[in-house]
């Protein structure tokens, strides 16, 4: 069990701040009239010496107190270019950023949760004793701001008044870190202490700006204090690693539901989407996949777009499932971002009206922005993540350079997408959540889209997630498992996590009517996966259109659908209509029978890997193995009945 406020708080060690009476005298001497007014407006004790300790151990020559306001917003921005760590585009209000070309995704080797003796930290994390942590931070950010702006952020991660909201600080000395924290968040100074009092916590991060030099990247450190829900980061500029409101707060937020929660609320790794369905109906999808999987590209397929990547979600007293998003903007992977898959998100960076910071993407003589897979006609020439870059570029070991980084990214405000549904995504009720989905990038296994039969069948087709690694991580490589796209951010026990899955969604304060449906989502399926030849997807990007829209039609008992061992899945004759309707595209038969056949051996060998991988897990719930015993049993009888691989007609016909 994870105790809070346990051991020494390390910023209040090192700072020496102990009450409010020397928090003030601090700032009395420490800030300009202007921002220590700012500041004389919180009465808030916690807050208020949090913020003294960060500003005594990095001990900056200024502090700037970011309100929110237009005024602040365009102070932070301008400051980022006067920095050099944004420059201008032609395109008004864009920018660009460029990463150390050797951070281009999360440190992931370089991240640890401090911990106390005795606790339990995730098997698949890194964790550093309490002492240890508090000695290399001792030694690495004490005085690190010297000479630097410390500008100070007041955050909500998710709407003010909203139950699973979580209000957090954003301290940091790296101006592109607080520009893009005002398009990814809620700046909530007015309402800060407010909340933090109503939901009895808040999240402190502190970030001191990297200075791009390949030489401090292996002394680069991101550490997360479960127990003080603080943030420290060091010598790292990928937002990934600094902007620590992102998935350093996430992390915290697991933490609050695993273990604080009472199985009533959920922190998930997921996007926000509604599905206009017959009769003027919405129905709302949350729906996982690990960073680089297509979370973005999917949750705009929808028609009112709340959230691409984080989800909040709780059981209201109506007995329904709630969700909303932490974020109110993006921070996009760009690459295979085009005009025929994504068309609303290319309306926003090719053509004026948005603030858009770019990252890591090329940029031709003319100023403009390209990216590998945008379906345009590339420039031979430009600057991009690793520097000037030309046509047929090789690196040091006779690879090709591609025209940007495959983590290459775009941060804009969801406001200015024309699907972006605000009165929805700002509601502090959220949205009633029908559809959870879970996918990955599984080229040769499952089927584009499924149905759990039950709930607790539904969350191991979560905990199963497999998917090729992403570029969103520093060093990663093949083919993994990625249980509920969530485990790089599950900080305690995968068994302690993998229980609230099973309660949350099992609870019977759902009420039945209510009780959200499970499925898979998979468009990574290849032609020389299924009979054919070559690697190009066996579909396209915008079928998930109509994956979506047969799953509005499932949670609603509008369609039936084919019972396999794995779940249920759709009639061809219900994915023609929906084709057509949804996307204006035939779908012929054989298509849908290459989709959806069972190729059994496949199957069986990914369920034997989950049961191998969690069997060395301590705590794993028995509920994982009896649904994947029960699975394996039911596919073993098909292939002996029918063969190797079967088709969607011989379960039909029996």
């Amino acid at each position: 069990m994870l105790k809070t406020n346990e051991g020494i708080d390390i910023v209040k060690k090192l700072g020496g701040i102990r009450d409010v009476e020397q928090a003030r005298a601090l700032f009395q001497k420490r800030l300009d009239s202007e921002h220590l007014g700012r500041l004389n407006r919180l009465h808030h004790a916690e807050v208020l010496i949090k913020i003294a300790n960060a500003i005594s151990m990095c001990d900056p020559i200024r502090v700037f107190v970011n309100t929110g306001s237009d005024e602040d917003r365009r102070f932070i921005r301008q400051m980022a270019l006067n920095k050099g760590e944004e420059a201008v585009l032609p395109m008004s209000g864009h920018t660009i950023h460029y990463d150390l070309a050797d951070e281009q995704g999360r440190i992931i080797d370089r991240t640890y949760y401090i911990a106390n003796p005795g606790e339990q930290i995730s098997s698949l994390a890194n964790k550093i004793i309490r002492d240890e942590a508090l000695a290399q931070i001792r030694e690495k950010m004490m005085g690190i701001m010297r000479g630097s702006t410390l500008i100070i952020g007041f955050y909500m991660r998710g709407p003010v008044g909203a139950a699973a909201s979580n209000p957090a600080l954003e301290l940091t000395s790296s101006a592109y870190v607080a520009h893009s924290a005002d398009l990814l968040y809620r700046n909530a100074f007015a309402d800060f202490e407010n909340e933090v009092s109503r939901l009895g916590h808040f999240y402190t991060n502190i970030h001191s700006e990297g200075l791009n030099r390949s030489v401090d990247l292996p002394d680069a450190r991101v550490f997360m204090d479960r127990s003080y829900r603080t943030t420290y980061a060091f010598n790292c500029t990928y937002a990934g690693n600094t902007l620590l409101l992102k998935k350093g707060n996430h992390r915290f937020s697991v933490d609050k539901a695993v273990y604080e929660g009472n199985a009533r609320e959920v922190s998930e790794h997921m996007f926000i989407t509604g599905v206009e369905g017959p009769g003027n109906r919405v129905t709302w999808i949350a729906g996982a996949a690990p960073s680089g999987c297509g979370k973005t590209t999917t949750a705009m397929a929808g028609n009112r777009f709340v959230g691409d990547d984080l989800a909040q979600m709780w059981i209201n007293e109506n007995g329904s499932v709630r969700a909303v998003n932490p974020e109110c903007g993006i921070f996009g992977i760009v690459e295979d971002v085009n005009a025929q898959g994504d068309p609303i998100l290319m309306d926003r960076l090719r053509n004026p009206g948005s603030e858009v910071i770019w990252s890591n993407v090329l940029i031709d003589e003319n100023g403009i922005p390209h990216w590998t897979g945008n379906g345009e006609v590339h420039p031979i020439r430009g600057r991009n993540f690793q520097g000037p870059w030309i046509q047929g570029l090789k690196d040091d070991k006779g690879k090709e350079i591609p025209i940007s980084h495959p983590n290459a990214r775009c941060t804009l405000s969801s406001s200015q997408l024309a699907n972006y549904d605000g009165k929805s995504a700002e509601s502090p009720d959220g949205v009633e959540v029908r559809v959870i989905t879970y996918s990955g990038r599984d080229s040769d296994t499952m089927p584009p889209v499924w149905v759990a039969k039950n709930s607790d069948h539904g969350v191991v087709i979560g905990a199963c997630i497999v998917s090729a690694a992403t570029a969103t991580e520093v060093g990663a490589s093949g083919v993994k498992r990625a249980p509920w796209a969530n485990a790089p951010f599950i900080p305690g026990a995968l068994g302690d996590y993998m229980k609230l899955q099973f309660d949350f969604f099992g609870n019977p304060a759902i009420s039945e009517k209510n009780r959200p449906i499970m499925a898979g989502l998979n468009y990574f399926l290849t032609h020389g996966a299924r009979g054919g030849s070559g690697k190009a997807l066996l579909g396209e990007k915008k079928d998930v259109k109509a994956w979506l829209a047969w799953l509005d039609r499932r949670a609603h008992g509008d369609v039936e659908a084919i019972e396999t061992p794995i779940g249920f899945i759709p009639h061809y004759a219900d994915l023609k209509n929906l084709f057509d309707a949804t996307i204006n595209k035939p779908y012929p038969e054989d298509l849908y029978t290459c989709q959806f056949s069972l190729y059994i051996d496949n199957i069986i060998a990914r369920l034997d890997l989950q049961e191998t991988a969690y069997g060395k897990e301590e705590g794993i719930p028995t509920m994982l193995f009896t649904v994947l015993a029960e699975q394996k049993e039911g596919l073993k009888a098909l292939k002996e009945k029918f063969g190797p691989i079967v088709t969607p007609a011989q379960l039909v016909k029996g």
